[in-house]
């Protein structure tokens, strides 16, 4: 009997480890994507199995034709970080399918493609985000020339360029500079190639400077001076423009070999000469002063500022008597409009009477 004993396995009080099952499950996290498939479906979504010990909870508006849904059906999910009342976890099928897009999108980019993505993060390294499951990369020297605080680019988006693609790491690693640099070119080839005095451009002031402004056109820098701004006397050009605000301009001159454009704000604007010159009849009658003598006739200006020629032979019958015999300067006289020539700002006038 007390062999029998002896040969029976002594067996010690054991207790079930849950934890150790517990670990046995898959860790579900925020992101992850899972094959699974339909087991319920209610109205408003459908129970999902993804495997472990929770089943998953599909929303309606997470299928396209959810009305020709069945159960059975098999499609990627992700896995949100939300989960409903009853502590099941949500799925998405929209945001699995738009990285499954994405990652299409990044096994067809080559050296040199373009393509757009959203900064998820940045430090003193570069810039960080993900093309679906693709890992993107612009190190900090290929950042955008006018980035100077890679913080505030977090949750915004770029267009960059493919510097290196490795498939088997899904790693992508970009160029947003070369980009920028690359439309710089193509667009300073373009102005170049349609500039021309009098045309009218559209440009965004730079930097205000005290003789004039630098304005961009089209990505080129071209000049305003202080001069060509107003036909009023100005002090200072913030008295007619503002940095960063856009205007029309004409382009009055154009330096191909030294690439330089001048514009002009006031070649767009009718001269106060014009605009008097407009005011005036033919045949009508002003007052008007003397304010310079030529040798064939005198220069005329009237009350509103016009000013025209008063030829010798309009101004006396006599063929023997020079202007100066007939008009002084800054003696008052009453004129006649004979013409005149808003395109040209050219008025003729014949003498009437002087005082």
């Amino acid at each position: 009997m007390e062999e029998n004993n002896k040969s029976k396995p002594q067996i010690a009080d054991e207790k079930f480890d849950m934890s150790a099952i517990d670990r046995t499950f898959t860790n579900y996290k925020r992101g992850q994507i899972f094959d699974g498939v339909v087991v319920i479906k209610h109205d408003d979504g459908c129970i999902f199995n993804i495997g472990g010990k929770n089943d998953a909870y599909l929303p309606k508006e997470e299928v396209d034709d959810y009305d020709n849904l069945k159960i059975g059906d098999r499609f990627k999910v992700l896995i949100t970080n939300n989960k409903t009342d009853d502590g099941m976890l949500i799925v998405s099928k929209s945001m699995a399918d738009g990285i499954a897009i994405a990652t299409q999108n990044a096994n067809r980019l080559k050296l040199g493609s373009k393509f757009t993505f959203v900064v998820t993060n940045a430090d003193r390294q570069g810039l960080y985000s993900k093309l679906g499951e693709y890992s993107v990369f612009v190190p900090i020297a290929e950042i955008s020339h006018t980035t100077k605080d890679v913080r505030r680019t977090v949750g915004k988006q770029f267009e960059a360029v493919a510097t290196e693609i490795d498939k088997d790491k899904k790693s992508i690693i970009a160029s947003i500079k070369l980009l920028e640099d690359k439309i710089k070119e193509t667009n300073e080839t373009l102005f170049w190639n349609s500039i021309f005095i009098n045309k009218v451009v559209r440009g965004k002031v730079k930097k205000i400077l005290p003789f004039g402004a630098f304005v961009d056109v089209g990505g080129v820098d071209c000049f305003i001076h202080i001069s060509n701004m107003s036909y009023s006397r100005i002090g200072k050009p913030d008295e007619v423009i503002k940095e960063g605000q856009e205007y029309n301009f004409k382009v009055i001159e154009v330096d191909r070999e030294n690439k330089k454009v001048a514009l002009s704000l006031k070649a767009l604007q009718e001269s106060p000469r014009l605009l008097a010159i407009k005011e005036l009849h033919v045949g009508a009658i002003y007052k008007g002063v003397v304010v310079k003598i030529l040798q064939f006739g005198a220069i005329i200006k009237l009350e509103n500022g016009a000013t025209g020629l008063l030829h010798i032979k309009n101004a006396t019958e006599a063929n023997n008597k020079q202007i100066y015999e007939i008009v002084k300067l800054d003696q008052q006289v009453e004129v006649e409009v004979l013409s005149k020539d808003e395109e040209e700002e050219r008025v003729s006038f014949k003498l009437v009477s002087t005082h």
